[in-house]
């Protein structure tokens, strides 16, 4: 099956066969999303497969993944902000309603969004937007892809805690 990692995104990013995973963090993987209609969505997978929640972390692997989560958004917010003149901000949500693992979402906002949407949550968007093929990561957001992966390098090559 050619998509089976989707069926267990931690596990295939931890044996090296997630396709999204853009770097190994501290705590654990920095991933670019399915669906791009917001280009630069990413998501940070934790590498302990068996948790749900982030009180299922012991304190100090929790504020490693706190710290990867804001790590991610800065990545994203300086790669969207270098490609788009019309980047807004970047929001950061850790939810865990539909997915029973741990994973922090990491969403670039635009001026060019729908009026009655920029301002909200972007869970409002239309159904369509998360499954429609037009917006599906694929080649197209390659250079997306890079410049989030060239700013978690820079980022991570500064951290010096």
């Amino acid at each position: 099956m050619i998509n089976k990692w989707r069926a267990d995104r931690i596990g295939s990013a931890l044996e090296g066969g997630n396709p999204t995973v853009l770097r190994r963090l501290e705590a654990g993987f920095a991933v670019i999303g399915d669906t791009q209609f917001l280009p630069g969505y990413s998501v940070l997978l934790a590498d302990e497969p068996d948790a749900q929640r982030l009180s299922d972390l012991p304190r100090v692997k929790r504020l490693a993944f706190l710290s990867d989560m804001d790590r991610l958004g800065e990545a994203v917010e300086r790669a969207c902000r270098a490609l788009d003149p019309a980047f807004r901000r970047v929001n950061l949500e850790i939810l865990g309603n539909t997915d029973a693992f741990l994973h922090a979402h990491v969403w670039p906002r635009y001026e060019w969004e729908p009026a009655h949407l920029v301002g909200r949550p972007v869970w409002l968007y239309p159904h369509e937007h998360w499954s429609d093929q037009q917006f599906a990561l694929g080649p197209q957001h390659n250079a997306m892809r890079e410049a989030i992966k060239r700013e978690l390098h820079l980022l991570s090559g500064n951290d010096h805690s």
